[in-house]
């Protein structure tokens, strides 16, 4: 009901035109109602009730269904219309989102469970998913779409002022579907290709502690599944890390990025998300899994 995008206001105004006619029918309906047993009880002629019948149960109800189809439809076109260079092609994982950023000009750029567009410039998404149906919706900027495995769904979405907005999944997935959130945030021109610049430059080097966390982080196996820019860590299974520390959630929205809930969300993964493949680590002492919470906070 606060559209910030294109698509949603589209979307709200076609709400409202149809409530409004939804209301008016409503309440003519229940003032034939309130005529025919409350005001003349009486019988009344045969001629009367078939032009009421005729008139009110089948030219109105096509008319005012069709008016409201026309107006559905016209929005239609103008909905479809392709992105303007941008592309973002999202894939719903159990349970979370592989981003990869494809800009016209540069190199393409690779997180998760997080996206960030311009504010006017209509991005174009390519929605696909590997395991299960999802649907990607961010309610404030548009409607939703199904991520069908084996199927490539475009959507395009056209921000009309800055802020942070939060995307579900809205397709039941499996035990952790509630667990599956994302934020948007939506940039002015130049401050989005500043950052997505900055997403293609190389980390920092690890040093001191931050090191020894990246070397447990290495020996442990994480680099099996996560990617982290600059080392040997080029795993594909779970979400890239490279700038991990630089996200405002862990886990696709399940919990606040804090390195103490970084500690939990590893060594108590099933738990914080219920049948996620990634599996826990309760074993590592307490010191290890601290050492590698800061050093994947370091990444920004």
């Amino acid at each position: 009901m606060d559209p910030a995008g294109r698509e949603a206001r589209d979307v709200a105004d076609l709400f409202w035109v149809m409530l409004i006619g939804a209301g008016v029918v409503w309440t003519i309906v229940l003032g034939v109602a309130v005529y025919a047993t409350r005001v003349k009880t009486d019988a009344h002629e045969e001629h009367v009730g078939k032009r009421l019948i005729f008139w009110g149960g089948v030219v109105f109800p096509v008319v005012v269904l069709a008016a409201l189809l026309v107006y559905g439809l016209r929005l239609m076109p103008e909905l479809r219309q392709p992105g303007e260079g941008l592309r973002i092609d999202v894939a719903g994982e159990q349970f979370w989102w592989r981003v990869r950023y494809r800009p016209q000009n540069g190199p393409e750029v690779v997180t998760a469970n997080e996206i960030r567009m311009p504010v006017g410039e209509r991005v174009e998404f390519a929605l696909t998913s590997p395991h299960v149906i999802h649907a990607f919706w961010i309610p404030t900027l548009g409607g939703k779409v199904d991520m069908i495995p084996g199927r490539e769904n475009r959507l395009v979405l056209e921000a009309e002022k800055p802020g942070t907005y939060r995307g579900v999944c809205a397709e039941f997935c499996g035990a952790s579907h509630a667990l599956m959130a994302f934020d948007v945030v939506v940039m002015e021109k130049p401050a989005f290709d500043a950052w997505l610049a900055a997403q293609a430059a190389p980390l920092p080097t690890a040093t001191g502690d931050l090191a020894r966390g990246r070397d447990l982080f290495l020996q442990n196996g994480c680099g099996a599944c996560h990617a982290v820019a600059g080392i040997e860590a080029r795993g594909e299974v779970g979400p890239n890390l490279s700038r991990f520390g630089a996200r405002k959630t862990l886990g696709a929205g399940a919990l606040p990025n804090t390195a103490e809930n970084v500690v939990r969300f590893i060594a108590e993964t099933d738990k914080v998300k219920p049948r996620v493949t990634m599996p826990s680590y309760p074993a590592l002492p307490r010191d290890d899994l601290t050492a590698i919470a800061a050093y994947l906070g370091s990444l920004k």
